[in-house]
């Protein structure tokens, strides 16, 4: 299922275009969604590009991973840490222990 998901050209241009319209948000705090849309959400952009970058040879690969360090960056500065508990299933994946502001 991973690799079906892999083979969509756009896949990594979405996941960029997510955060974008995320950081054009005003204010200090990235807003979560009212209603919580599975694959819909930042978290699963970044998903995607943890993805990618498994799979990219070592030069793209590193031009993607400087990109996603800058985003990285940016989105643990506009969200907080998640003091709770903390699913099996975000093992590895930092940014789902972020908390977003409602």
């Amino acid at each position: 299922m991973e690799d079906e998901r892999l083979s969509r050209p756009d896949l990594v241009v979405d996941a960029l275009s997510r955060f974008e319209r995320a950081f054009r948000q005003p204010g200090r705090f990235l807003n979560a969604s009212e209603v919580w849309q599975p694959g819909l959400e930042i978290e699963d952009a970044r998903d995607d590009l943890e993805e990618v970058l498994r799979h990219l040879p070592r030069g793209a690969r590193a031009d993607l991973g400087r990109l996603v360090a800058r985003i990285d960056t940016e989105y643990e500065r506009r969200t907080l840490p998640d003091p709770g508990w903390v699913p099996e299933w975000t093992a590895g994946r930092w940014w789902w222990w972020r908390i977003r502001e409602r």
